[in-house]
């Protein structure tokens, strides 16, 4: 997975993060989750705020 992954990446922090309403989590720590999750493989700089934003806000909507 890379950072362009976008859906995938929800559906993976779905998968390990059951308990977490994502509309509250940190940049800070999406982008340490999203960096630990199996299968996702590229550069942490990559990164950028509106990168996050749209995993965030495809998290949410996965979640629901």
């Amino acid at each position: 997975m890379k950072w362009t992954d976008i859906q995938d990446i929800a559906i993976a922090l779905t998968d390990a993060h059951p308990d977490v309403d994502p509309q509250y989590v940190r940049f800070t720590d999406l982008h340490q989750w999203v960096m630990a999750l199996d299968g996702f493989d590229d550069a942490a700089d990559r990164a950028g705020e509106k990168v996050l934003e749209a995993i965030q806000m495809a998290w949410i909507d996965e979640a629901r």
